[in-house]
């Protein structure tokens, strides 16, 4: 390696180190105010408002989109926006949560100077705990005092990290008290790869018109023109109950190629099946399908009635991978 790309590489090395370390120091020393802001957040009637400047306000930014896609309300108030009006999107229903490392953002007074007069709880993030800011708040979730990991101790680094993993903190201890489930992720997230993966087989499957349903006793002419018929290469051997009691597949077919009309639909099929239900995630089922080796898998009800059919193809349309 060159020298020039090993003072790179040692660069990149410190800073990892440097913000690691902090991030471990922060975990020991969990500000003390962390458990009770949580506690007011899940008991707030109105909505969690960040806010900072600069490279704060961007952490803000994050924090509240976090928040507000894992089950919190939340949004971000510029706070140059704020002294010029949008302190009315912020009522005494709301918490806020300003973050400066400083504490002595002069951005900020108009927002800390509304929260006091209006007495709405204030959250501060914030490496100085004798700044103003904390002294106003009335949760103080105090950085540890860790060093900027920049060659000058001065561009936002290691502060930014320990802001953002405690937002991070924040909305993860917010969903594990709320038991915040998939079905809930999904209703925040409905497009991009998130949505697909958190989509259901009911949402992606073929109903039961596509399915070739045969009799255990029926015979391999009928069970053919059933599945020409349906076009999925599968059919379903049903019981005199509609319950599944197997699945023939083109392969099984093949197999069986010799003498193969004078043999029943029972006497080839598959009698335990790979199967889903329609509950189930779209790539759980794909992931089985995976294991198993096979291109499609017959969906059941809770009585064991087949109800469908999803296929490998229908989970990559839909984005499921």
């Amino acid at each position: 390696m060159a020298e020039t790309e090993k003072d790179i590489t040692a660069s990149a090395d410190r800073l990892l180190r440097a913000e690691s370390a902090a991030l471990a120091r922060l975990a020991r020393e969990l500000p003390a105010d962390f458990a009770p802001l949580v506690s007011a957040i899940l008991a707030l009637q109105g909505r969690v408002i960040l806010s900072g400047i600069g490279k704060s306000g961007h952490i803000a930014r994050k924090i509240a989109s976090t928040l507000a896609s894992t089950g919190t309300p939340s949004f971000f108030v510029h706070p140059a926006e704020a002294s010029h009006g949008d302190l009315g999107m912020v009522t005494k229903a709301d918490l806020c949560i300003l973050i400066s490392n400083s504490g002595e953002t002069r951005e900020l007074a108009d927002l800390i100077s509304y929260t006091r007069r209006f007495s709405i709880p204030l959250a501060g993030i914030s490496s100085r705990p004798a700044s103003s800011l904390m002294q106003a708040a009335d949760y103080r979730l105090t950085l540890p005092d860790e060093a900027e990991a920049c060659p000058m101790g001065l561009a936002p680094t290691t502060s930014t990290t320990m802001t953002l993993a405690l937002g991070d903190a924040l909305a993860v201890a917010l969903m594990d008290q709320r038991a915040f489930v998939a079905e809930e992720f999904k209703t925040f997230h409905p497009g991009g790869k998130l949505g697909a993966q958190l989509l259901y087989v009911h949402q992606v499957m073929h109903g039961p018109e596509a399915l070739a349903l045969v009799a255990p006793d029926a015979d391999m002419t009928e069970t053919l023109m059933q599945m020409s018929a349906k076009g999925f290469g599968l059919a379903c051997v049903v019981d005199k109950d509609g319950k599944l009691a197997g699945v023939i597949s083109d392969g099984d077919i093949r197999r069986n190629a010799s003498g193969i009309m004078e043999i029943k639909a029972g006497d080839i099929a598959t009698k335990t099946p790979r199967t889903v239900t329609p509950g189930t995630l779209a790539a759980k089922a794909l992931s089985l399908m995976n294991q198993s080796m096979i291109g499609a898998i017959v969906v059941i009800d809770d009585g064991g009635a087949p109800v469908g059919i999803l296929r490998v193809h229908d989970c990559l349309r839909a984005g499921v991978a």
